[in-house]
């Protein structure tokens, strides 16, 4: 997590250190709901295995946002940011280990050290970009634009994620998907 970390923002190695040492594991099965829409989320999760994905709810139908996997934050940002009510659910797609952190012990190390609200500013500025980097491709490209780029960009989530998962995140009739893992060259 440390090299994660620092190529978000290098911070002082014993800042750094006392940071890390209120990480805690925290594993859970394959299948279950994290987070579900309406609590708050209390932690802030760094993945250290295992594959996650939130996803609204509509008329019963997932509506996948993310996947989250080694090396990568996990749980629901704007709730855990704001603690208000998630929107959304955050689910284990498979068993999945973590180190997690507290919203108050965050909150608490950054009003202590400039560096670590620097790292978490320039983490949620890089969340922020690739959020408005997704909605571009989900409103701009048309599907197989949004398949060729996803599988040019995460190949390695074929082989970790189901095909309807997939075809959810990329905004893809399923029968659809199936057909552009079948005709397009990847």
């Amino acid at each position: 997590m440390k090299k994660f970390l620092a190529k978000i923002h290098t911070v002082e190695n014993d800042i750094i250190e006392e940071y890390l040492s209120f990480w805690t594991e925290y594993s859970v099965p394959k299948n279950t709901i994290m987070t579900r829409k309406g609590d708050t989320e209390r932690y802030m999760y760094f993945v250290i295995s295992g594959v996650q994905k939130s996803y609204y709810l509509n008329k019963n139908k997932e509506h996948i946002i993310a996947f989250t996997y080694f090396p990568s934050f996990s749980g629901i940002p704007e709730s855990f940011l704001n603690q208000s009510p998630s929107n959304y659910f955050l689910t284990t797609i498979t068993d999945s280990k973590f180190l997690r952190i507290s919203f108050e012990k965050h909150q608490e190390l950054m009003s202590k050290h400039r560096s670590i609200e620097t790292l978490f500013r320039k983490a949620t500025e890089l969340l922020l970009i690739d959020t408005l980097n997704r909605y571009y491709e989900l409103m701009a490209f048309d599907i197989e634009t949004r398949f060729r780029n996803f599988t040019t960009r995460s190949p390695h989530l074929l082989q970790m994620v189901s095909q309807k998962d997939l075809a959810s995140y990329l905004r893809i009739d399923p029968s659809n998907f199936s057909k552009l893992l079948g005709t397009v060259k990847i």
